[in-house]
């Protein structure tokens, strides 16, 4: 299944549900000096549930757009060389502003993997908060997860909080498992604690039931809401039978047109330096594309030294393959025809995209 369809598939099982699809917003948030990048799915709700705002549905769904490369979300350094890490990254969410709550949410998820992508059950395990007996319940008596498939983790893990104070809640993951292949550890618990590649999280459900008014002091919202996220790379990789989400159709045109520039063969195998080359500037292309196209330019400040900082590594780990070939802007290209299906805005910015990581390729 391509990314393309599981986008699509998404919206339209929850659409199915009552959803209403809200399209991403921008990876520069609006009217939140509290965040650097958008870098959830909630973001642009963030009001809703606050009780600031009011919507005219109760029940929404999203592929946002989301950047973790500053502040407290920093992924930057590991990009390239883990399985899983990314600049940027889509994700897949379903909301509900105190509609439904753990039983729809619930079963709404399994439901989705199981029948409607067909993920085998059997490589399927769920964490919940270690207080959260109702959600263990729910997974266990109403979708069928078996006891010893369902592990308990503390706050740490499975808990939720919007800030010092506000909405908060426990919250429980979907764990896929890619098997042997992809790692040593064949106990799922202890592989997931590891945090290693074999055992990877595909789905957060995050259920807002309690109102932080001070650290440690809750008391329950009188309409609890939902909030969920999951990882299209992760989510791709679990259905085209890929241990690493840059071997999914999302990432391999970006290498394959790296490849091109140095004359080298698709699926050549190149040294483990090289593979982490390219797996950094296909990453950081798309990073600095997608910023590029919601308005930030490189700068020595703010958001636009972020993006600078992406560019120059990109940039870097290009220059170790090859000094006289020009990566990132040749890349680009690919990405907007690629990608412009489903974000507009990359082909209405192409030439602004392709003229700032060319004039930065050549500082």
């Amino acid at each position: 299944m391509t990314s393309f369809e599981i986008r699509q598939r998404f919206i339209e099982y929850f659409r199915r549900q009552g959803h209403v699809p809200v399209a991403s917003s921008s990876l520069i948030p609006e009217d939140d000096p509290t965040l650097l990048f958008t870098n959830a799915g909630m973001n642009q709700f963030k009001n809703v549930f606050l009780g600031l705002e009011q919507r005219d549905y109760k029940r929404a769904v999203s592929v946002q757009k989301c950047i973790r490369a500053g502040g407290k979300h920093n992924d930057l350094e590991n990009v390239g060389f883990t399985a899983r890490h990314h600049t940027f990254f889509e994700m897949q969410g379903n909301f509900s502003f105190g509609d439904y709550f753990k039983t729809e949410a619930i079963h709404f998820a399994w439901d989705y993997l199981t029948k409607d992508l067909g993920l085998p059950k059997e490589k399927l395990y769920v964490t919940v908060f270690e207080k959260d007996d109702e959600a263990a319940k729910m997974w266990h008596e109403r979708q069928g997860v078996p006891k010893e498939r369902i592990f308990r983790f503390g706050e740490k893990d499975n808990f939720w909080r919007m800030g010092d104070t506000g909405p908060c809640g426990p919250c429980s993951e979907i764990f896929y498992d890619h098997g042997p292949k992809a790692g040593k550890e064949s106990d799922p618990y202890k592989g997931i604690v590891a945090g290693e590649d074999r055992f990877v999280e595909i789905w957060n459900l995050v259920f807002m039931q309690f109102y932080e008014k001070s650290p440690g002091v809750m008391e329950p919202l009188p309409k609890p809401s939902v909030d969920t996220g999951s990882g299209l790379e992760r989510v791709a990789a679990a259905l085209q039978g890929k241990i690493n989400n840059y071997d999914t159709d999302l990432f391999t045109y970006l290498i394959d047109r790296a490849r091109q520039v140095v004359g080298w063969r698709p699926g050549d195998q190149r040294s483990a330096q090289e593979e982490a080359a390219l797996r950094v500037m296909a990453d950081h292309v798309r990073a600095s594309a997608f910023l590029v196209a919601d308005g930030a330019l490189p700068s020595n400040e703010g958001r636009g030294y972020v993006l600078r900082r992406i560019l120059r590594r990109g940039i870097r780990f290009g220059r170790t393959i090859s000094q006289k070939h020009s990566f990132l802007p040749v890349m680009a290209e690919a990405l907007v025809e690629n990608m412009s299906r489903v974000y507009p805005e990359l082909n209405l910015r192409r030439e602004v995209i392709l003229t700032t990581l060319t004039d930065e390729e050549a500082r």
